[in-house]
């Protein structure tokens, strides 16, 4: 919601305030922007880390990769060196036995990176089912604002009890972040 429409609204809360019968639907006005107001923080708050988790993921896999070509590289050279008659073969065997270490130890690394990297994938989809709560609850908190609004407008009580359903599911739908794992 924009500072103006925000604004505008608190206007008309104000102006139907004088009347007081209005009393609650200002009230619950007021109550219901500031309830935007957390729910828009927080699913921007909650965006923000999906795509921070996802930078991290792209760079750990970033990292399995550049591993990988290692492995593969070496791997390349440790064949090389078996088909090859050398001068030295101790001095060849050493070589390839050190290729064979590294080789090893550079699987149980592409196996930790790859785990990480999955890892952090889990956190991003995590991120963005909240963030997707959030946004569903801004939505309808702004619906129920805009809604109850309108009672000012018509003397209607209708359109506060609408706007206060709207209100209602939107709290339930930012909230229901808290029962996500």
């Amino acid at each position: 919601m924009e500072a103006n429409e925000a604004g505008e609204l608190q206007e008309h809360a104000e102006h139907g305030a004088h009347d007081s019968s209005m009393r609650p639907v200002a009230f619950t006005m007021s109550l219901l922007a500031v309830l935007v107001a957390i729910t828009t923080v927080l699913g921007h708050r909650t965006h923000t880390e999906a795509v921070l988790d996802q930078n991290k993921a792209t760079d750990q896999w970033n990292q399995y990769q550049a591993r990988k070509i290692r492995s593969y590289e070496t791997s390349l050279a440790q064949d090389l060196l078996t088909v090859m008659t050398a001068s030295d073969k101790d001095k060849a065997d050493k070589v390839a036995k050190g290729y064979a270490d590294h080789q090893k130890k550079w699987n149980d690394d592409l196996k930790e990176d790859s785990e990480k990297a999955e890892g952090l994938e889990t956190k991003v989809e995590q991120a963005e089912a909240r963030a997707d709560r959030f946004d569903l609850g801004e939505a309808l908190l702004e619906i129920a604002l805009v809604t109850a609004s309108i009672t000012l407008l018509t003397r209607n009580r209708i359109y506060w009890l609408l706007g206060l359903a709207f209100g209602v599911a939107g709290v339930l739908s930012a909230g229901s972040v808290l029962l996500l794992h």
